[in-house]
């Protein structure tokens, strides 16, 4: 699949869905801005999936103009309880870099599910996405905003009830126009 592509797909979620839908209130803002990475990797293994994302923290580091970074990583941990597992062998890269209370990491697959929910509960949409990806969020910026965002403990269960009242459905729907289609003539 072509990066670019895949890139675009990602932004389109971002803007169409986490934001349109309101279920980060504090992405809006980095979007406009254009401060939000969009990171395609090749991986195709959790080892080079881990070094894409030691790379990627770098890059943060070495960028502090950029906010917050997507790594998305299509050819690799596309079931999501291996996706899942994984999350704590990349804390753990976060805590051996000694970056932990500086970075941490938000989930986003395409077959999220939530303990003690069924695959096909409408909230698991929450952090659906059309790749798997890693978010790298600045843990003093995300405290910013909390801080600065009145009822911000409150978003997850509205962003429950939101999808609750939209379905799965018709969140299925939003994904599936998301999906990256070759140009003719590609295959």
């Amino acid at each position: 699949m072509d990066h670019d592509s895949i890139a675009d797909a990602t932004h389109r979620w971002v803007s169409d869905v986490v934001v349109g839908l309101n279920l980060c209130p504090f992405a809006r803002r980095e979007l406009v801005k254009e401060r939000v990475r969009f990171e395609v990797t090749d991986a195709s293994s959790e080892e080079a999936l881990l070094i894409a994302l030691q790379n990627e923290l770098v890059h943060l580091n070495e960028h502090p103009d950029i906010e917050t970074t997507l790594l998305v990583h299509p050819d690799v941990l596309q079931d999501f309880m291996a996706y899942n597992e994984f999350l704590a062998t990349a804390d753990g890269l976060i805590e051996y870099l000694e970056l932990d209370g500086i970075y941490q990491i938000a989930s986003f697959h395409p077959d999220y599910q939530f303990g003690g929910t069924n695959p096909e509960d409408a909230e698991n949409y929450t952090n659906r996405s059309p790749y798997p990806m890693l978010h790298l969020l600045r843990e003093e910026s995300l405290e910013r905003a909390i801080a600065g965002y009145p009822g911000a403990e409150l978003i997850p269960e509205q962003n429950i009830a939101l999808m609750n009242r939209l379905g799965a459905d018709e969140m299925r729907r939003r994904l599936s126009r998301l999906s990256v289609i070759s140009p003719p003539g590609s295959e």
